[in-house]
């Protein structure tokens, strides 16, 4: 298997956990390379739910090494909950999983910030609350602290000392009672913490040197990256392919294919532009019908028609080599399916979205229909078993997206994918 880039290429929200623990079968390496506790793969797996916040999903596969990479923001105790859940449902991690010594440190404070600046915010993000874009703000003004101090008592007390005087205002609460209560949440987990900590650019360079296949994690979507999605309705990092050799700490070259996670229609969660959004009964079908509730907050995803000029769009951003598409089997009921080809603007039809955050509400999608296949494709197990109008969808995608599908999911569960041989 090559190395692999597995990217969203929508809002986030894709499937791009069920893709990754299906390609980690025949991988080797699983690596998140950005974001943070803020994103929810939901993985079916012998018959039951997981939901991996930071942990690759490749876990799943007890044989298989997952590194965290340095470009994630990391929440050292929402890591050993989400470790300590999958210990109870049997998954041994002790050996076969590593977090960056250089990735930055999610703290008490930065979610207290990120959800006291949303409160009071007039124009909303929609961001979870977790701290993820405080905790990328200190990374980037080199004020952040990084798993290596965390993990240092003497470094760790004396950084968070100087940290919590600089926000002392922004905070505005007692910050000798919060000191105290960070010191002991982190003192009862970081003896444990210390066994997971590594030079993972290290490991992964070996791994690679040694002839083992490697399978790259994002987290959201390429329209929520912070330079190329819809700013500033946006995450705090790059889930591009780009962003992969950078926040795993690797080189480029050694990213050998990219796989771009796509939803047969579209979602978003959130504040933010969503031209092909349905705030009607047939977006309420397709919320239904595909679940669309968001894996780490519960709330509901807003839905609309497959936008071809999105998805388009990140086939050139992450040099996609094949899309994955899923959920098809949402769309087995709708008699008629649209398509977004373009953007109608003040007169103009433009085929990207445009970077004038004032013109995004402007938008008008120019769609073009074509006919359902109205039959069940849950149980279909080989591509030319698909009915007839359902590879016209699929063919038809292909073509506005310049870009193969080569992965067909039809339901949640690792076995309801098809790989088509191209």
């Amino acid at each position: 298997m090559k190395n692999c880039a597995i990217v969203g290429t929508q809002w986030g929200d894709e499937g791009k956990g069920k893709i990754v623990h299906f390609l980690a079968e025949k991988a080797d390496v699983i690596v998140r390379y950005q974001g943070g506790n803020n994103a929810g793969h939901t993985i079916i797996f012998d018959g039951k739910k997981f939901v991996c916040h930071l942990i690759p999903s490749g876990i799943l596969e007890k044989s298989k090494i997952c590194l965290i990479g340095n470009g994630v923001v990391f929440d050292p105790l929402e890591f050993i909950k989400e470790l300590e859940e999958l210990e109870e449902a049997g998954y041994d991690c002790q050996g076969r999983l590593w977090v960056s010594d250089c990735a930055h440190t999610i703290l008490p404070y930065h979610r207290l910030l990120d959800a006291a600046k949303e409160l009071k915010s007039k124009n909303k993000i929609g961001t979870t609350k977790k701290g993820i874009g405080p905790a990328y703000t200190d990374k980037a003004a080199r004020q952040g602290i990084r798993l290596a101090e965390y993990i240092d008592d003497e470094a760790f007390e004396k950084l968070l000392s100087a940290n919590l005087e600089n926000k002392k205002e922004e905070l505005g609460c007692d910050i000798d009672k919060l000191k105290n209560e960070i010191l002991a949440g982190r003192n009862k987990i970081v003896g444990r913490l210390r066994n997971f900590v590594a030079d993972t650019s290290i490991l992964l360079a070996q791994n690679i040197k040694d002839g083992k296949s490697v399978v790259f994690e994002s987290a959201q979507g390429t329209m929520l990256d912070v330079d190329h999605g819809t700013y500033p309705y946006v995450t705090s990092s790059n889930p591009v392919s780009g962003a992969a050799s950078c926040g795993s700490g690797i080189g480029p070259g050694a990213i050998q294919e990219v796989i771009g996670i796509a939803k047969a229609y579209t979602t978003r969660v959130g504040e933010g532009p969503f031209p092909t959004e349905l705030d009607d009964e047939i977006g309420e079908k397709m919320q239904n019908i595909g679940g669309e509730f968001g894996a780490t907050t519960g709330r509901p995803r807003r839905c609309g028609w497959f936008d071809a000029v999105v998805v388009k769009t990140a086939a050139r951003l992450n040099s996609l080599t094949g899309i994955a598409l899923t959920k098809i089997d949402v769309l087995d009921s709708f008699e008629k399916i649209k398509v977004c080809v373009g953007y109608k603007y003040r007169g103009k039809m433009l085929t990207a979205m445009p970077a004038n955050r004032y013109a995004y509400q402007e938008l008008k999608p120019e769609y073009i229909e074509v006919d359902g296949w109205m039959s069940d494709t849950s149980q279909i197990t080989a591509y030319d078993n698909l009915p007839m109008k359902a590879k016209d969808y699929i063919a038809k995608l292909e073509k506005l997206c310049d870009t193969p599908v080569s992965i067909v999911s039809v339901g949640p569960d690792r076995k309801a994918t098809i790989v088509r041989d191209l």
